[in-house]
């Protein structure tokens, strides 16, 4: 069992004086294409939560205040691998095999010391891969069917291993350091841009996503599909506004990222405090009332377009891959509203 860091208490008192999360250092940290990174430190919004132990030995969680919550599912990483039972890993794209996804055998997933570390590597081949867990499936992830008879394209399918819907859902992580790939936790639904009801066919909730080091962006909730349906929005603020850069995040610090999904809006949290205000149906928005799965992710950066080596950030990924980093998990934990 891996120590359980910071106290409820000392972390609480740590809430109460401003100083649990979100210093800038972050902001001092260069990508190569792009200017000085300079974005809120948390500590400048309100602290909304409270840290409690449910897990016992474990770090607590950072719960909102004003509800009851009940411990419905988690893992703690404990062990020497990953739990298979809970996560898939993807790897596929659309029908097709994904270069840029990492598969079990690619050594990129390492459990150990109560925690998940999630790394960039270079195979053989010259191909940058890092991975992407998931609870459950979406469409794209369903490989084609080999000579497929009659009208249906679809070979057999998994269930998924872990979907929920409303709730709490948190993750205490602590970023990659170098740039040229990137992570995120966040979740989809099964049928996700089925039809053009956001409700009935889901949104994607992306809780963190970190695209350079140290900068965490708007929390973005996507819909109706990936194309010219396409419609988005964030949290704080709107899609149309600049999003990268929304808040500078310490890199050798973990923190913790909170989605409080309720049946008419989303509200999220950074290191116990209220990141933005609660959004959905009151502001016409759609929220899902789909169960979801979960993922912890990572991405090498314009992979998706860019097969093999040349064409993406291929130098910082190379030092990446030589300093070892890593996008590491401590915790996924999903609780229910107790007292609703």
């Amino acid at each position: 069992m891996k120590r359980a860091g910071m106290t409820a208490i000392a972390l609480a008192a740590a809430l109460a004086a401003g100083v649990a999360a979100g210093a800038d250092d972050g902001s001092q940290v260069l990508h190569p294409s792009k200017p000085k990174i300079s974005g809120d430190p948390i500590g400048k919004y309100p602290v909304a939560c409270t840290a409690r132990t449910t897990v016992a030995g474990e770090a607590p969680s950072l719960l909102p205040d004003g509800h009851e919550f009940k411990l419905v599912w988690s893992d703690e990483f404990n062990g020497d691998a990953l739990d298979m039972s809970k996560w898939s890993f993807r790897t596929n794209f659309w029908g097709r095999r994904a270069h840029w996804f990492a598969a079990p055998e690619d050594g990129c997933v390492e459990v150990r010391d109560g925690v998940a570390r999630l790394k960039v590597k270079k195979l053989p081949n010259g191909q940058f891969v890092s991975p992407q867990l998931q609870t459950g499936g979406i469409m794209w992830d369903i490989p084609p069917a080999e000579n497929p008879k009659g009208f249906w394209p679809l070979p057999g399918r998994e269930k998924p291993k872990f979907v929920h819907r409303y709730g709490y859902y948190e993750c205490r992580l602590r970023l990659q350091r170098k740039p040229g790939w990137w992570s995120a936790f966040w979740m989809q639904t099964e049928m996700q841009g089925c039809c053009l009801d956001a409700a009935f066919a889901g949104i994607e909730h992306d809780i963190m996503e970190s695209f350079y080091p140290g900068d965490v962006g708007r929390h973005m909730f996507h819909y109706d599909g990936y194309g010219p349906d396409y419609k988005g929005y964030s949290i704080p603020g709107g899609i149309n506004d600049k999003w990268i850069g929304s808040l500078s995040l310490d890199v050798d610090e973990f923190h913790t990222f909170g989605l409080l999904w309720e049946p008419d809006g989303y509200t999220t949290f950074v290191d116990g405090r209220r990141h933005g205000e609660k959004t959905g149906l009151a502001q016409g928005k759609p929220v899902s009332q789909m169960p979801e799965f979960i993922l912890i992710s990572t991405e090498c950066m314009w992979y998706r377009k860019n097969r093999m080596t040349g064409k993406g950030e291929v130098a910082a990924l190379e030092a990446a891959v030589a300093a070892g980093d890593c996008f590491t998990v401590d915790f996924v934990r999903v609780y229910d509203i107790a007292d609703r």
